[in-house]
């Protein structure tokens, strides 16, 4: 009884032990605490960095402070020309194209009434930094500068910029033409979703064909050290995919830049620089933003049950709502995707969905998904669980239940030691049924040799005397006669009865 006592408070200090390690079986993952990484800094007067399929904001240094843009203000006027241009549209450059934008400033040398395609412009601009091929693109597309700077207005107005104006089609110097980090980290991640915009600002050189005023080609390259080793190597930066430089006296250094590296896309913008400040700064953000972050899928971790409720729109076909499988939060690889904070919010107007699920996580927003109501398709959801002949999909597919397998391993642990206690008390009980049978048989054997030392004339010797009478006999008896005696006593008693 004292080992089984011992055995099960064992078993009592396993079983808190595991209390104490994953708490109540309800709640097995405890909510980290909200840390969102900021130890790093910059020296240039304004900075931030966007997760581009978020537009989560992973870090910010006076990002809602105006200052001159300079050349990346042409990220800008590139998403204008490519919304409402062909590529092989001819440019015609004005006088005022020429005139107003060369000598002293970014340019390619084009002439009055020379014609160029669109997408040489578009490379002139981008990769060289040709101020007059901005103003020719301006005036093309919108018919006079005024009406263009009037679309480049709207447009930051329609992508939520607050603290930006612009006044020219190239960031040269003028007290109407401003910038925020956060604006123009807005109109850059928009400019970036089309293809042909991450083509151009991606290319290392490009050559500009012969035209109608040049008999030659062109050479373009591109600026951006990080990109590009045409003025030098010491900036290149092998995650970067594309950006855009900027430089005038009141402007400082100005830089975007586009990164990706295992999954996640970064776009940095960093305002008011001192060379080489505006690289230095860039690298340091992407390293740092790398390090610390990652994107996790919104379809493959959000659970549904719940949603019916809040969203009020479903009925009782919940079973019909998918998330969109290309949504993603962004989180600090500190944090798991059950530390975020979902709420059921309207869908835009115009996108499809039913609702859309809204995520944060330390006071920000770190991602979207739709919920997509697909009762127009016939099908229903398309479970990963089942086979496609059943409505399922051809992803493959493994739950993980860890309370499931909790519960299975305390069950094995219980039955291990209740094996093994009854294995021991069962071991404690065939040895006392042994000892007993061994004294019934030493009881028996004794009585049965008291009944023939009586039955012979001889007094019943008592149990304390037996071993001296054996000692006594033993020495003058030869070895195995009383044995002999004893047995052919055994004998006569039986032919008697």
């Amino acid at each position: 009884m004292r080992y089984t006592k011992r055995w099960i408070s064992v078993l009592a200090v396993f079983a808190a032990a595991l209390s104490a390690a994953f708490g109540p079986l309800g709640s097995l993952s405890a909510r980290a605490a909200e840390y969102w990484p900021d130890s790093v800094s910059v020296e240039s007067g304004a900075a931030i960095v966007m997760e581009m399929e978020t537009g989560t904001v992973l870090y910010e240094k006076n990002a809602d402070q105006s200052y001159y843009p300079a050349s990346i203000t042409k990220i800008m006027t590139a998403m204008l020309a490519l919304e409402n241009c062909s590529l092989d549209e001819e440019v015609t450059f004005s006088a005022e194209a020429v005139y107003k934008n060369e000598g002293d400033t970014s340019h390619i040398a084009r002439d009055v009434g020379e014609i160029m395609t669109m997408e040489q412009c578009l490379y002139g601009m981008m990769l060289e930094s040709a101020n007059e091929c901005a103003w020719a693109i301006g005036e093309h597309v919108a018919g006079d500068m005024e009406k263009f700077t009037a679309m480049m207005n709207e447009k930051a107005r329609e992508l939520g910029c607050t603290h930006t104006h612009f006044n020219n089609p190239n960031g040269l110097p003028d007290d109407e033409h401003y910038v925020s980090a956060r604006d123009m980290a807005l109109i850059a991640r928009a400019a970036y979703k089309i293809p042909k915009f991450q083509e151009i600002c991606g290319t290392r050189s490009y050559n500009i064909g012969v035209t109608n005023k040049h008999s030659e080609i062109t050479p373009c390259n591109n600026s951006h050290a990080m990109i590009s080793n045409h003025r030098t190597s010491s900036y290149l930066y092998e995650y970067a995919l594309g950006g855009k430089t900027g430089y005038t006296d009141e402007a400082g250094n100005t830089l975007v830049t586009y990164a990706r590296k295992d999954g996640l896309t970064l776009l940095c913008v960093v305002l008011n620089a001192k060379n080489p400040a505006h690289y230095t700064d860039t690298i340091r953000l992407f390293d740092y933003c790398f390090y610390n972050f990652s994107t996790v899928p919104i379809a493959e971790n959000a659970a549904l049950s719940g949603l019916q409720e809040k969203t009020g729109l479903l009925g009782g076909n919940i079973d019909l709502i998918r998330i969109d499988p290309d949504a993603v939060v962004v989180l600090p690889n500190t944090a798991s995707f059950a530390d975020a904070k979902a709420e059921v919010t309207p869908a835009p107007e115009g996108s499809g969905a039913v609702a859309r699920l809204t995520y944060t996580y330390a006071s920000r927003e770190i991602g979207t998904a739709d919920l997509i109501y697909e009762q127009g398709n016939g099908k229903g959801y398309p479970f990963h669980n089942l086979p496609e002949e059943e409505g399922g999909s051809s992803v493959k597919y493994i739950r993980i239940d860890f309370k499931t397998i909790l519960w299975i391993l305390l069950a094995a642990t219980a039955v291990f030691l209740a094996v093994y206690l009854i294995h021991l008390e069962s071991g404690r009980i065939l040895l006392k049924s042994h000892r007993r049978r061994e004294r019934r048989q030493e009881q028996a054997g004794y009585r049965r040799r008291a009944a023939a030392n009586a039955k012979g004339g001889r007094r019943r010797p008592s149990p304390s005397s037996s071993v001296n009478t054996k000692k006594s006999m033993s020495g003058n008896l030869r070895s195995g006669q009383t044995i002999y005696r004893s047995n052919r006593s055994r004998k006569r008693r039986r032919r008697r009865r």
